[in-house]
């Protein structure tokens, strides 16, 4: 009988065990650390609803006290959910091309808001006689990276125009290249145009002799052209307050940026010039604030069709992205 008892009390131990070994395997697997959240975005103008929410402390202020967070920055899209996919980044802002391009793999994330619209531009090289969108075909267009944003902008601009990329059986050649980049590029004649974002594209026409071709409210689909978005894992939205923390602390800053326009001019530069060591030039910054809408929506259609163009360039298997918007977080706090 002793024997039973002993052999009966070293299963349950052992159970037990085997079962707080499981719940740490299944929680690191998961990435599901809701005490510990890493917020992602760009150290870039576009970003500026997540600067602004990191400089007025408002991530701090909605969050429960005992949930540590931390950022992280990164240089482009595909980077940026790499990093969502090992759990490196929990939440944050990343342009909706790379969002739907991995979403088609792997449905582990999901866009909760929108942040900024437009802040796009297609900027011609006077020096290559590039003034229209015409004068694209056959020609050279830098992008910041294959499958971005505007990437896909640029196809639904060439779309209109009757042209396509050589990728596709086109004229028009995609050249991958950092935005900080492409005035260099002008001034070399190495391309003919460029796709960016601004102030990249302000740059261009008052530094390396650009023209503009479509401003921000006429580029692809102008003011309703989805730029950033915010974007969360599944292990982070399945803590509701942690999830309606972080939507009520980017809507502060939304809210914020559209009611102190130079408030908010003032605190992204000093957050730029703290991550990266340069001033930013003022008529730089006012401009790409007068190029972009700073938003909570989300156009759904407008990202559906980003998939139905991402398809046709083949960089992903299916355009079916059901799910992949999920704005209910964030109509509970309207």
């Amino acid at each position: 009988m002793k024997h039973t008892v002993k052999r009966w009390s070293f299963v349950m131990v052992a159970v037990l065990i085997a079962g707080v070994l499981a719940a740490c395997g299944d929680d690191k697997a998961s990435g599901g650390n809701d005490k510990e959240i890493t917020i992602g975005y760009f150290p870039n103008l576009t970003h500026i609803a997540t600067i602004v929410a990191l400089e007025k402390d408002y991530f701090k202020e909605e969050f429960p006290d005992d949930v540590k967070l931390s950022t992280k920055t990164v240089t482009d899209g595909g980077l940026f959910m790499e990093a969502m996919t090992t759990n490196a980044i929990d939440v944050g802002t990343v342009g909706p091309g790379p969002a739907l391009n991995f979403y088609v793999k792997d449905q582990s994330h999901h866009i909760i808001s929108g942040a900024v619209n437009g802040g796009a531009v297609l900027i011609g090289n006077k020096a290559k006689n590039v003034t229209k969108l015409e004068d694209l075909d056959g020609k050279k267009v830098a992008i910041p990276v294959i499958g971005s944003t505007q990437d896909v902008m640029l196809r639904k601009a060439l779309k209109d125009a009757d042209l396509k990329p050589k990728s596709n059986g086109g004229t028009v050649d995609l050249h991958p290249a950092a935005p900080a980049d492409t005035s260099t590029l002008f001034s070399q004649k190495s391309v003919d145009a460029a796709a960016t974002q601004e102030p990249w594209g302000y740059v261009l026409e008052s530094k390396a002799n650009g023209e503009e071709i479509l401003g921000w409210e006429d580029f692809a689909w102008g003011k309703e052209s989805t730029n950033t978005v915010v974007t969360a894992t599944d292990d982070f939205l399945k803590n509701e307050e942690n999830t309606e923390a972080y939507l009520k602390a980017h809507k502060r800053a939304v809210d914020y940026i559209q009611e102190n326009p130079d408030e908010a001019k003032k605190l992204v530069m000093k957050h730029l010039k703290d991550l990266t060591g340069k001033d930013l030039d003022p008529k730089e910054v006012d401009v790409a604030f007068d190029h972009l809408d700073v938003t909570t929506n989300v156009n759904e259609k407008v990202i559906q069709e980003m998939a139905d163009i991402s398809k046709e360039a083949d960089y992903i298997s299916s355009n079916k992205i059901d799910g992949l918007v999920e704005l209910k977080y964030l109509n509970k706090i309207k």
